[in-house]
């Protein structure tokens, strides 16, 4: 979108004086030129950018796009030459990023070209082209950190994207790189040296320097931390959990007239102020409108840039800044301009501090961190900008393409872009902050701006305001027929549409724990739901520990809650946890100690979680951690994993691990410790083929068995994928992470990249590709049809990825289209809880009426497959692998059909009925085709629907 000022150096320019250190400032030299070799520390801001994608929490939103459109005779040889120039001369480009002994570390990969593929694309597919560009994911591990795509659109029109990640670079990289790469290009179509003089520093030598003062800066984070107590959150915003994946952003744009901005800089500079100054003040003011809070806290953008050796250096150097305002009560009435005197102290105070990094910051505050309801307490920022410039060559004219990818890094940004067409920008999280109140305090801001610039000398009661922070929405009246209802917790649960039964168990000793059933085609996870009680709950004290899903809830004959038949708050896991807290904080906490309240922060989370899983050998990650935040809730946690694994542990003995050489013919298989993978690797095992399992390494013990080859991974770690697939002579592909698709398409590129054995690559798919076709029957390998669901299109794209290969493959490739897995296996059981089958089971457990499609629309139904017929089916085609795509369907029932065998199995009072009101998911008129694996297809014993349907209906309530 823009590329942000540097408000430090603007400040010093400003001024007209050099900046002198702030006191609590550490005094340092200047950075040693020079680079050592070997690997480096990682900077403080670049280790939060790893800890980032370590958490799962980075991915796109920390791309830097920058796109060009290029008209004019491109000399795409040169280009490429430029690229890798680029690279050769600022090493952070190709670095790399290990870590050893629960520490990260940066090293250079040698020099080397950089691949400049070229797309042929009209217009009109260039924007969705450049946006799946820089989305797709980086490899930290692998590297590099920049990559390059052109699209041509006609012989001398072309765009040009190179997608770098943060960790490499910030605002003030990119001009550099820009000159650099014109001049690189001039001499390489020239065929001459650029006479470029090589950079005085490497980014590794100033990650060196900074490290080498972390103890007189971690002193400053203290003293900057104390300035800090006392603030909180900015109470407009609602939390987001800690383990959500993707932020996605929302923008509002108002036009700002040139006079606008011409008034902002008058005040300024009668002020002793940037331009900058006076819109942060403007930000401040009109949250202090809308919450009615005087003690505000925001963050903007410092750099690190002042430094004269650092002004050129390509890399990472800036740092958030937390800028405190304490500003006059709400029943006051100042002018502008004294806000804009308060604001400024701040600000410079904030600047005069730009080196201490704010992670440091963070980390003494511990717990004040965070709102009790788990909101950071720097979650709203503010920023000047100006539009991209454009990647400038020679001889061509250039015009930067914007390329948004709709991600936020803030719950709110407030921004002021200034340029040719100035605009008043507000950025929001839509899980953070809801459109209406966003809309509004967009509204207010242009309004603000425009006012001040005309005359900032008005009171603020005069000026655009408005107040937009209401009470909490209180927890909705439901009736009181038993005890537990009473709690606002549960009353909140059940006033959620998902939501069909709630309760809550008060142990006399123990936290509360709440439980509920849910229904719905996209049912919500335990821990959204307390995520949304977050939201609610005017208490954080009535805010239960866990919210566990069950099919029922167990009552008692008079309806009450029968606690006995709950699963309960587990302490089997306590002691280890507070053992390993005790280990990594230095004191061991008691069972409701706050892991922030201790000390903690990411890169501890990391490691604790990496413990508890060496120790246990159970799922934990360090979002866990981050969630749940106290060694009880951790061991309820590990607990309810345990459960889920069952006896399964008794098996992790008879496994191997990856260490030794490959065994002939062995089959890499992926997801073989979900309900799928299960059965592939029950029938390999079978047909006495050597296994090679990729297993998180908690879940080792759930594959473990005679002939199994534990390779420990995660589709996420490309490393793990390189070396599970290294040497082995077929490859099975059936796991995916359901909802992260940019990192299913990545796994899927590193498998096909590494394999390359000759017993061929099925990669296990889903009907979901076909999109919404005509009614009727589908060929296998038939065309798909919009809408594709984000499910259908991820697993269309790993296809494309499988079969694009085939060509210059050494074995042969086959994709397995599969619909609905029915079978014995507790993960399976899942598929009667969601999408279009989980409605009808949920409506059929609580006794409601279910409405299926009209007769008149046709048959509607859906296909499915007995786990088992699957493997049967998939390994069969390792021997023909037909090179296409090929269906493995056991065959179709309908809703009618298949909502009285639910009604029957369950014993329950639900009439069906058809009507024009079924649900949308439920019109599903299609038959799909399954010729090529027949004969594997062909059900056994047992695998017809209603027995596997009765066998997973028949498993204990609360199983998990």
């Amino acid at each position: 979108m823009t590329a942000p000022i540097d408000q430090a150096e603007l400040l010093r320019r400003a001024r007209g004086r050099t900046r002198t250190p702030a006191p609590g400032t550490p005094a340092a030299g200047p950075v040693p030129r020079g680079t050592a070799p070997g690997p480096a520390p990682l900077s403080h801001a670049q280790q939060r950018m790893w800890l980032m994608d370590r958490l799962g929490q980075g991915g796109p939103r920390y791309h830097v796009p920058l796109a060009t459109r290029l008209r004019g005779p491109l000399d795409r040889d040169a280009l490429a030459a430029a690229l890798t120039g680029l690279t050769a001369r600022h090493h952070i480009l190709r670095t790399r990023y290990g870590h050893q002994d629960d520490r990260p570390h940066q090293e250079p990969a040698p020099p080397a070209p950089v691949p400049l593929p070229v797309r042929d694309a009209t217009a009109e597919d260039s924007a969705a082209l450049l946006r799946a560009e820089a989305a797709r994911p980086f490899d930290l591990a692998a590297g590099p950190a920049l990559r390059a795509l052109l699209l041509r659109h006609a012989p001398d029109d072309h765009t040009l994207l190179l997608t770098i990640h943060h960790i490499a670079v910030d605002g003030g990289s990119l001009p550099v790189l820009a000159e650099e790469l014109g001049a690189l290009y001039a001499a390489a179509a020239e065929g001459r040296p650029a006479g470029l003089p090589e950079p005085e520093l490497q980014y590794a030598d100033y990650a060196r320097w900074e490290r080498a003062r972390d103890d007189r800066l971690a002193e400053a984070a203290a003293a900057r931390a104390a300035r800090l107590t006392g603030a909180g959150p900015l109470p407009l915003l609602r939390p987001v959990p800690p383990g959500t994946p993707e932020r996605r952003a929302v923008l509002h744009s108002a036009p700002l007239t040139a006079d606008t901005m011409d008034g902002l800089r008058r005040l300024g500079a009668r002020h002793g102020a940037t331009a900058f100054t006076v819109v942060l003040t403007a930000a401040f003011a009109a949250l202090r409108a809308a919450t009615g809070g005087s003690d505000l806290v925001l963050g903007c953008a410092g750099g690190h840039r002042s430094r004269p050796e650092l002004r050129r250096l390509v890399g990472l150097q800036v740092n958030t800044l937390p800028v405190r305002a304490r500003l006059p009560e709400p029943d006051g009435d100042p002018a502008f301009t004294e806000l804009l005197a308060v604001v400024r102290t701040a600000l410079l105070d904030a600047q005069g501090h730009h080196e201490v990094p704010f992670d440091l910051v963070v980390e003494r505050l511990g717990a004040a961190a965070r709102g009790a309801d788990g909101t950071p307490l720097l979650a709203v920022s503010c920023d000047l900008v100006h539009p991209a410039e454009p990647l400038a060559l020679p001889g061509l004219t250039a015009e930067a393409v914007e390329v948004d990818l709709g991600l936020a890094k803030f719950g709110l940004t407030l921004l002021v872009e200034d340029g040719p067409r100035p605009r008043c920008l507000l950025q929001y999280d839509p899980a953070a902050l809801d459109g209406a109140t966003a809309g509004r305090l967009h509204a207010v801001f242009a309004e603000l701006l425009a006012a001040v610039a005309a005359d900032a000398d008005r009171p603020l009661s005069r000026l655009p305001g408005e107040r937009l922070l209401g009470d909490h929405l209180p927890a909705p009246e439901t009736p009181a027929d038993h005890p537990e209802h009473q709690h606002p917790a549960v009353a909140a649960l059940l006033a959620d549409p998902r939501v069909t039964d709630a309760a809550l168990h008060l142990a006399e000793h123990g936290p509360a724990l709440a439980y509920a059933t849910v229904s719905g085609p996209v049912a919500p996870s335990g821990a959204e739901l307390r995520a949304a009680l977050r939201r609610r709950l005017a208490e954080p004290g009535t805010l239960p520990l866990a919210v566990t899903l069950l099919d029922r809830i167990p009552r008692r004959p008079d309806g009450a809650l029968d606690p006995g038949r709950l699963p309960g708050a587990p302490t089997a896991h306590l002691d280890t946890v507070r053992d390993v807290f005790a280990e990594l904080l230095g004191a061991r906490p008691p069972a409701e100690g706050d892991f922030f309240g201790l000390g903690g922060h990411s890169l501890v989370a990391v490691q604790l979680a990496e413990r508890i899983r060496a120790r246990l050998g159970l799922p934990l990650t360090g979002l866990d951690v981050l969630e749940r935040r106290t060694p009880r809730a951790l061991a309820a946690l590990l607990a309810e994993r345990a459960a889920e694994r069952g006896t399964g542990s008794s098996r992790t003995a008879s496994a191997t691990r990856a260490t030794h050489a490959t065994r002939a013919g062995t089959v890499l298989l992926t997801g073989a410790s979900g309900g799928v993978g299960a059965a592939l690797l029950q029938e390999l095992l079978a047909q006495g083929r050597p296994v090679r399992a990729l297993v998180r390494p908690e879940s080792a013990h759930l594959v473990a068995g005679a002939g199994v080859e534990v390779a420990e991974g995660d589709l996420a770690d490309r490393d793990s994928l390189r070396r599970a697939v290294e040497g082995v002579e077929t490859v099975v592909h059936a796991a995916c992470t359901f909802t992260e698709h940019a990192v299913d398409l990545a796994a899927m590129r590193t498998l096909v990249e590494g394999w390359r054995g000759t017993g061929g690559f099925v990669f296990v798919s889903s009907i979901d590709a076909y999109g919404r076709p005509e009614p009727g029957e589908v060929p296998e390998g038939g065309p798909s049809a919009g809408p594709l669901t984000p499910y259908g299109q991820a697993k269309l794209d790993c296809e494309r990825i499988l079969l694009d290969a085939a060509p210059s493959a050494r074995g042969p490739v086959a994709v397995v289209r599969s619909p609905i897995v029915w079978g014995p296996h507790r993960r399976l059981r899942d598929q009667l809880r969601w999408g279009a089958t989980g409605a009808l089971y949920q409506a059929a457990l609580a006794g409601r009426p279910i409405l299926l499609p009209e007769p008149a629309a046709g048959w509607a139904g859906a296909g499915w497959v007995h786990s088992a017929a699957l493997a049967r089916a998939v390994t069969a085609s390792l021997g023909q692998a037909p090179g296409r795509i090929v269906n493995a369907v056991t065959g179709h029932v309908s809703w009618a059909d298949f909502a009285a065998e639910l009604v029957r199995l369950l014993g329950s009072s639900s009439t069906v009925a058809h009507g024009p009101g079924a649900e949308a998911e439920l019109l599903r008129p299609w038959h799909y085709r399954a010729d090529a694996l027949a004969e594997p297809l062909t059900p056994e014993p047992g695998e017809d629907w209603r027995a596997v349907l009765a066998a997973m209906t028949a498993q204990p309530a609360g199983a998990h």
